[in-house]
């Protein structure tokens, strides 16, 4: 950070750096930098230096992309090699950032001798523009390409395509791109990756069908995996297969990027099978290839996804022999897939033998710790992360302020929230506007928290609106419930989660695969089951247990608690009782967020059987033990994944 600001001093004092002379002029000027006045300098001088314009000889404007605000937490000290190694990646990164400015004040210097640049000469200095995300430069290099005529010129239009895109202008991408009088590869992967980057899923396929349409456009490794990242995002698996012949057809499928960007492609598809298939086809004996970091990481997420957690420690094994334990990524993934599989033990114990923590690893264990409901490790590790001088992105923050918000911490989280802009120099999204209304919600400060809503300086979505009706129907206030649901059904128009409680549930045992409903019969050991059922029940009356009628919805009043004792998940802890050990911990994952009347029974049932019960819904993990007890109320309805052992039982 230091050395960012003793260039920014430089620029700032009228000082033009010269590349001969820089590395003298920033070393004199650290020792005028105090740790206070850093982030007063940054921010105070980048919004002016990225809005200089060049021509007539001077040196460009240089400016690092850092993020502004207040001075944050103090580091704890650092041994001299750890403060050795930051500076150098400091300075390497900033003079990677100056390169591009030096660029464009070499183009400006050679421009005022009377040389004309040719295509060559703007290829090169729109590369740069595009690196500095200033997006004000490259228009000026545009005009001066009209200008010198060069406009027609194929590499000079691919140059001005890849600028516009990487600064989030696709409207001008699209522009120059649409009237270049020819186009190849790099032209197209250039809106293709503009598009991905901006987030236009869509467009990738529409910029993709046109590349492959072309006669002698041949799609490469950067267009398949870009092609297959949208189709990840917005779900067209269908169109991924055809995309998956395509490239087995061109024999690529062995490339790295695309053979992961393919079992991406899958997993977040749904298609887990697929994605196991080609996992073992590509990176074992059919190919001879050995599986990479971002094959092993993706591999553990479906394993996270499905809660196997059998399958995630062979995976495990697996990488501890290929040497890729000590990888900061595959470690992160590690800890994801064991959090969120329950064991938060082995979670914390693969976060504990990382060597160098990174914010991802950090934000990791934060995030596993937050699935867990343990809101006190999730702060004590927040603190924990900024003393070592971590600076936290914008995932670390949803997660501390959802851990503020189930604990009930509201002073803490209304600070945290702050503090985001304010120290950081992050910018809230929906994510976090969401979490801190839940904050409030739950506070029972359902005024505060529309208000809230209301100044926000984005436009509110549906998770944001989603908070505040949970917390409407939580403390019974119909008319801003009612209220709130029709902003929500604006949003949302065609969203069945918002209208009608899904609950369904099935059970893989060993190869097997079984189905429950509410009220199901249909299994082989059905009068088992229920009767397993009806003494769990007549067992948790005895704890004291009254019937949340409130979750049973669309049932008439005399039936309410029969219809609760129905629901998929009892069914499927009836069934886990039924045929695990004794004592051997039961593994429950839901699809939505978990009912309270199942919560109160799961607990229950966790004191009286004296086993570990683990609950795992769409947000977060309960873990029901006699030491570890939480009750948490939801209106929404049930639908479980129950896994143990080789026993598994998912949502549908």
């Amino acid at each position: 950070m230091k050395v960012v600001a003793a260039y920014l001093l430089a620029v700032l004092g009228g000082k033009a750096i010269g590349a001969e002379c820089e590395n003298d002029r920033i070393g004199l000027l650290l020792s005028e930098i105090s740790d206070k006045n850093i982030t007063e300098l940054i921010a105070s001088g980048r919004e002016k230096l990225a809005s200089v314009p060049f021509g007539g000889g001077g040196t460009v404007a240089m400016v690092a992309p850092v993020g502004a605000g207040g001075a944050p937490a103090a580091p704890a000290a650092k041994s001299k090699k750890e403060e050795k190694v930051e500076e150098k990646k400091e300075s390497d990164d900033l003079w990677h950032f100056i390169k591009h400015f030096e660029a464009l004040t070499s183009f400006d210097q050679m421009r005022s001798t009377g040389i004309h640049p040719n295509a060559f000469t703007f290829s090169s200095v729109l590369t740069a523009c595009a690196n500095t995300l200033i997006i004000f430069h490259g228009e000026q290099i545009q005009c001066l390409v009209y200008k010198h005529g060069v406009d027609d010129n194929l590499f000079v239009n691919s140059a001005l395509v890849d600028m516009y895109a990487k600064c989030g202008d696709m409207v001008m991408a699209r522009s120059v791109f649409d009237e270049m009088p020819e186009t190849n590869l790099v032209s197209w992967n250039s809106m293709i990756m503009g598009c991905l980057q901006n987030q236009m899923y869509d467009m990738v396929i529409e910029f993709f069908l046109g590349a492959i349409g072309e006669e002698f456009v041949s799609p490469d490794q950067v267009s398949f995996s870009s092609v297959l990242s949208a189709c990840a995002n917005v779900g067209r698996s269908e169109f991924g297969r055809q995309v998956h012949g395509l490239i087995v057809k061109l024999s690529m499928v062995t490339l790295p990027y695309v053979r992961n960007s393919l079992m991406d492609m899958y997993f977040k598809c749904g298609l887990f099978r697929d994605a196991a298939m080609l996992f073992r086809c590509c990176c074992m004996e059919c190919y001879g290839i050995s599986a990479n970091e971002v094959s092993y990481s993706i591999v553990l997420h479906a394993s996270a996804s499905l809660a196997v957690l059998n399958q995630g420690m062979l995976i495990h094994n697996q990488i501890i022999k290929t040497g890729f334990v000590k990888n900061a990524r595959v470690a992160s993934s590690l800890i994801n897939m064991y959090a969120k599989c329950g064991s938060l033990v082995d979670a914390s114990r693969v976060f504990e033998e990382i060597e160098n923590h990174n914010v991802v690893c950090w934000t990791t264990m934060i995030s596993a710790y937050q699935q867990h409901g343990c809101a006190n490790q999730v702060i004590e590790l927040f603190e924990e992360m900024l003393g070592k001088g971590i600076k936290p992105d914008y995932i670390t923050f949803v997660c501390v302020l959802s851990a503020c918000s189930h604990s009930g911490n509201v002073e803490e989280g209304y600070a945290y929230f702050n503090s985001m802009i304010k120290v950081h120099g992050i910018s809230p999204g929906h994510e976090h506007y969401a979490c801190t209304v839940d904050l409030l919600g739950r506070a029972g400060r359902l005024d505060d928290a529309k208000k809230f809503i209301e100044t926000m300086p984005i436009k509110p979505d549906s998770t944001v609106w989603r908070a505040l009706l949970g917390a409407c129907t939580n403390h019974g206030n119909l008319e801003m419930g009612k209220e709130v649901a029709e902003r929500l059904f604006e949003l949302e128009p065609d969203n069945p989660g918002n209208y009608l409680l899904l609950s369904n549930i099935w059970i893989d045992v060993k190869n097997e695969t079984f189905v429950f409903t509410v009220h199901d019969k249909s299994h082989s050991r059905t009068q088992e089951i229920y009767k397993t059922l009806s003494t769990l029940k007549d067992l948790v009356k005895k704890k004291g247990y009254m019937a949340e009628t409130e979750f049973a919805m669309n049932c008439v009043e005399d039936y309410k608690e029969q219809n609760l004792w129905h629901h998929s998940e009892k069914l499927a802890l009836a069934f886990g009782l039924l045929t695990l050990p004794a004592g051997a911990p039961i593994r429950i994952k839901k699809n939505l967020r978990t009912c309270g009347d199942c919560h109160t029974v799961m607990k229950l049932a966790s004191e009286i059987f004296k086993r570990e019960i683990i609950v795992r819904d769409i947000n977060r993990t309960y873990k029901d033990d006699l030491e570890f007890q939480m009750l948490v109320k939801s209106r929404t309805g049930c639908g479980f994944i129950f896994s143990s052992g080789g026993l598994h039982i998912l949502s549908k």
